[in-house]
């Protein structure tokens, strides 16, 4: 096992042993590719620099406490990648191919596995680009996969921190019927200029409104929205917003715990009646609300200090699966031998 020091990776970048590479040319996919660079050779005018046919997954393997590996929900990630190469016109590569890569890569990058009890991971970035050179604007005839891997600390080190949250009216995050249910980098260079904004104001994150009203809920940051109340776990529905697959699986868990599950659009108003609120993504899990601040109303959404009741429980029963400590009872976990 690589001698780091676990406790002081950040959610940064760390070279690893190696990287998996396929490459889509003359029509079909190439056999996997194992890289030990960390740079790509691409045209000036490749289709990804110019029209932004990029994508992109995260994902994370998790040393157990019984020391087996363990990647989440990595079928899951296989099937949204596809879903939005076939949004941006890209090749689809195959789940197999996604699976049997990113198993490779943690196979490959072992030892860059944290250990059990750290609260750090292996993070894994599956990428894939058009690289075809072009002028016009059109759909890319060649393209490349990469995965690469870096071990990541744990997202709260000092155990689950509750933040606070402006709403943004100024700026849309996607339009319906865009890109925002597809995992491209567009989505998020578009959030960059609020989320700098919310952070100048002393706020963690930015809660965005649907973009035609203004009055429903959408993400929060780059992240799903969730809110708790009597007896109920709702989450916004809708055509602009990206599938988590952590809220899908959190989304199980609620209705484990006996909470009726809802996916439906959510009022803004509608923050004055829960009782727990938070954002789900592979990075923290769930990072819990504390306030939500609408400037441009003057309202002000307290949920108090410390993690609730149910956001806590939910954290904890996902992390048991991640870290093999509860039954994986719905095949949630891939283990990598």
């Amino acid at each position: 096992m690589e001698n780091l020091d676990w406790a002081s990776l950040g959610f940064n970048y760390r070279k690893t042993d190696c990287n998996a590479r396929f490459y889509f040319r003359d029509g079909k996919w190439s056999d996997m590719e194992i890289c030990e660079s960390e740079y790509i050779n691409m045209h000036m005018s490749a289709a990804c620099l110019h029209y932004g046919l990029e994508l992109f997954e995260g994902l994370k393997a998790f040393r157990g406490v019984d020391g087996k590996i363990r990647l989440f929900r990595v079928d899951e990630n296989a099937k949204r990648l596809q879903s939005s190469a076939r949004k941006l016109c890209l090749p689809v590569p195959t789940e197999k191919m996604f699976v049997d890569a990113c198993c490779e890569v943690v196979r490959r990058n072992e030892r860059f596995v944290p250990p059990y009890g750290t609260g750090a991971s292996l993070y894994l970035r599956p990428l894939l680009i058009g690289t075809n050179p072009v002028l016009g604007v059109k759909a890319a005839t060649e393209a490349m996969l990469i995965i690469f891997a870096s071990p990541v600390g744990a997202y709260f080190k000092e155990g689950i921190k509750p933040i606070k949250v402006v709403v943004d009216r100024e700026q849309d995050r996607s339009a319906p019927r865009g890109t925002g249910d597809v995992k491209v980098g567009g989505n998020y260079a578009s959030s960059i200029l609020s989320g700098e904004h919310a952070h100048q104001l002393g706020y963690s994150n930015v809660l965005y409104l649907d973009s035609v009203e203004r009055k429903y809920i959408e993400e929060c940051g780059a992240a799903n929205f969730f809110g708790i109340r009597d007896g109920l776990y709702v989450t916004p529905k809708s055509t602009s917003i990206l599938p988590s697959i952590t809220n899908k699986s959190l989304r199980q868990l609620a209705a484990d715990l006996g909470l009726k599950v809802e996916e439906r659009q959510v009022p803004v108003d509608e923050l004055a009646r829960f009782t727990e609120c938070g954002a789900c993504g592979t990075a923290a899990v769930i990072s819990p609300i504390c306030k939500i601040v609408d400037l441009d109303t003057k309202k002000e959404y307290d949920f108090g200090d410390t993690v609730g009741e149910y956001s806590q429980k939910m954290y904890n029963m996902l992390q048991d699966i991640q870290y093999g400590r509860a039954e994986d009872k719905y095949g949630w976990t891939t283990i990598v031998e």
